[in-house]
């Protein structure tokens, strides 16, 4: 059996009288890549920041990399899960270069102001701009970058870690067609390596959903609509249900895509 490297068992999360995320039971297993779809307030980012220890759930336990949160300092926890969402492209300093801002997270901040890297770092860091397809941007300072090229260069600073679990809230957002597919091409490279161990992919558009991710989770109203394996929980009617409106759903080379139906 692949060890578990999330597990959230009755979770629940209620904010201002209303429940946001209710009864959730998910495990994410070593060697899962999974999406999680649904409509604007299903609770997707909600559900992303419990899976990051950043948000403590009203009800139910979650379990990260096998350590009960609340059990253990989720500081250290956190040096092992990669966090990234649209929202770290404004926390950067702008004038900074690529390769520094990737730097930086080794000692999980935004700038390496009183930090000292060797080469072995540095070497890591370009290896992490490689990966995600921006080495020749190393020295582009991290203002001129297009939002495309800066959410690459923040996911490569999320790899300088080496995460066990890698968190993507929303990567593609506000992106371009040509950034898009740059994208979702090096995150597809990105999940056909064994490390990280795990990814949770949040996304608004079926889209943005890289080749090779092997699961679905599909939420409305804080609620699992379906979830799995992804040929599977991915369905017209489980769409259907979560939006509220008639779907159909075509896969393309491996790639899903959604509309009306008619």
């Amino acid at each position: 059996m692949r060890r578990p490297v999330l597990r959230l068992d009755g979770v629940g999360v209620r904010r201002s009288g209303r429940w946001i995320l209710s009864s959730i039971d998910w495990t994410v297993a070593a060697g899962d890549r999974w999406v999680v779809v649904g409509p604007n307030g299903a609770g997707k980012t909600t559900l992303l920041a419990v899976a990051s220890t950043y948000l403590w759930p009203t009800s139910g336990t979650v379990q990260v990399l096998g350590e009960a949160v609340g059990r253990v300092d989720a500081r250290e926890l956190r040096r092992r899960l990669g966090y990234v969402s649209a929202a770290l492209d404004e926390r950067v300093d702008g004038d900074l270069p690529a390769l520094e801002v990737v730097l930086s997270a080794r000692d999980a901040a935004l700038a390496p102001w009183w930090s000292r890297f060797d080469e072995r770092d540095r070497e890591r860091a370009r290896a992490g701009l490689d990966r995600m397809g921006c080495a020749d941007l190393a020295e582009r300072t991290f203002g001129t970058l297009s939002s495309g090229e800066r959410r690459r260069v923040a996911i490569a600073r999320t790899l300088m870690t080496e995460p066990d679990l890698l968190l993507l809230d929303e990567p593609a957002a506000g992106l371009d067609l040509g950034a898009r597919e740059a994208l979702v091409e090096r995150l597809a490279a990105v999940a056909a390596e064994p490390s990280p161990a795990a990814i949770v992919l949040v996304t608004h558009h079926l889209e943005e959903i890289p080749a090779g991710f092997t699961h679905a989770l599909v939420l409305a109203g804080g609620r699992s609509i379906a979830a799995g394996p992804i040929g599977a929980a991915l369905s017209a009617e489980a769409l259907t249900a979560a939006y509220g409106l008639p779907l159909r759903l075509v896969t393309v080379d491996g790639r899903y895509h959604a509309g009306r139906a008619v």
